[in-house]
């Protein structure tokens, strides 16, 4: 087949001499719209099942929360194991999906499976899929400088402007928050005063939520205009949670401030993050989603993130402190030189030792051709140009020049001997 193919070849040199220019063209086409990252995603196929129940043990999750899930997502078609963690007040569960699994059918199964787990688990609790990102997708980090604002303003701005106008991005998975303080509503009630007003802590639970209601009326005309009816009862300082009613003794009221201590406040937390070790900051990890192009998603938030920036307060600004697109570049940048440099030496050497132009030539120009074909085939195979896979062409050109010098001295000899077969007075040279 072999031979056939070579006298193919021969016979119409300017046939593959346009397949090779078409496979050349293909080839730069493909290096331009490869996907660029500085590592490559070893990550495993996997959907996060995330479980949250304050307050509540390790083991009495691990008894009515993780292990109901683990056992039901295990028939799911496709899946390899099953994993499941847990902690105060929260379970994790890790399903990994065999590699070739499509990870938004994967995500469909596991959402459908939920649909009937959730009946197992206790009232109240509702299982969420994590991100649809990897392993390997937190591609950017970034805290607020924001001198003269406090932690709780800062974790407002965070989740309520910046992470809703940076989740639309594409190819951005998710803007996880982090740092500073989640304001809340506290009341610390008194025990003693629950005991005299004959409360429990239900009643004053249950009086609360309906003190933080909305009640719609109807429409009604008047002069030819209509007027809509309602009443407002959200509620919008720590004042109007004291004045709510939880029971009425004869005509007296007792209200929340009778039994309780009212505060603003932040959530509790089990763990705050500094920065170089000069306080508390507030801030964002982009999560990139399955089989973007990292390089391409780091521009495209920096972008939306000059605008964002337009709308804070006075003084306040983006601090980046992780960004992957630095080490990206700083990665290309090493392998391109280090195959340039590379094709240069292999030229030079190549011309050195054979001294024969026209086979120099039909060997050197084998190179970026290969390289050409090589990146076909990465993006074919969802495979990122990162720092694993272009180390791996460098170190191809010597085994591509190797098999065209031995091709070439190959050719020349039979070239050779059938010369002085057909020209027998001819000396050898």
């Amino acid at each position: 087949m072999i031979e056939n193919l070579i006298s193919f070849s021969l016979r119409n040199r300017i046939l593959v001499l346009l397949l090779a220019a078409g496979l050349f063209a293909w080839g730069i086409h493909a290096v331009r719209t490869s996907k660029i990252d500085a590592i490559p995603d070893l990550s495993e196929n996997q959907v996060i099942v995330y479980t949250e129940w304050m307050g509540r043990s390790p083991q009495l999750i691990e008894d009515q929360v993780t292990y109901p899930l683990v056992t039901n997502l295990q028939a799911l078609p496709q899946v390899k194991y099953v994993r499941g963690a847990s902690m105060f007040g929260m379970s994790f569960v890790y399903v990994i999906f065999e590699d070739d699994t499509d990870i938004y059918w994967a995500r469909e199964r596991v959402l459908e499976r939920l649909n009937y787990a959730s009946r197992l688990l206790p009232e109240g609790i509702t299982p969420t899929l994590g991100p649809d990102g990897t392993g390997v997708g937190h591609v950017l980090w970034y805290t607020l400088d924001a001198p003269g604002m406090d932690l709780g303003e800062q974790r407002a701005l965070q989740d309520w402007y910046i992470k809703f106008a940076l989740q639309p991005v594409a190819g951005v998975s998710e803007i996880a928050s982090f740092g500073g303080f989640q304001k809340q509503y506290q009341l610390s009630l008194n025990p003693h005063r629950l005991t005299y007003y004959n409360l429990s802590v239900t009643d004053v639970i249950r009086a609360v939520r309906a003190g933080n209601n909305e009640a719609g009326g109807r429409k009604f005309e008047l002069s030819d205009i209509g007027y809509i009816i309602k009443t407002t009862g959200y509620l919008h300082s720590v004042e109007e949670i004291e004045r709510i009613p939880v029971r009425t003794t004869g005509t007296t009221p007792i209200t929340v401030g009778d039994i309780a201590t009212v505060q603003m406040t932040g959530e509790a937390r089990l763990g705050i993050f500094d920065r170089d070790g000069e306080g508390e900051v507030v801030g964002g990890i982009v999560v990139m989603r399955y089989g973007e192009n990292a390089d391409e998603v780091i521009r495209r938030v920096k972008e939306k993130m000059t605008e964002v920036a337009k709308g804070f307060p006075g003084g306040v600004k983006f601090n980046i402190v992780y960004d992957r697109s630095e080490l990206i570049e700083e990665s290309i940048s090493s392998i391109r030189r280090t195959l340039i440099e590379e094709m240069i030496v292999v030229s030079v050497v190549v011309l050195l030792f054979l001294f024969h132009w026209r086979s120099a030539v039909s060997i050197l120009v084998q190179l970026p051709l290969t390289i050409a074909i090589s990146f076909i085939l990465l993006n074919a195979f969802g495979i990122t140009s990162n720092i694993m896979s272009l180390t791996g062409i460098a170190l191809a050109i010597g085994v591509i020049v190797d098999n065209g010098i031995i091709l070439a001295e190959n050719a020349y000899k039979h070239l050779s001997q059938r010369f002085h077969e057909l020209n027998p007075e001819t000396p050898n040279e």
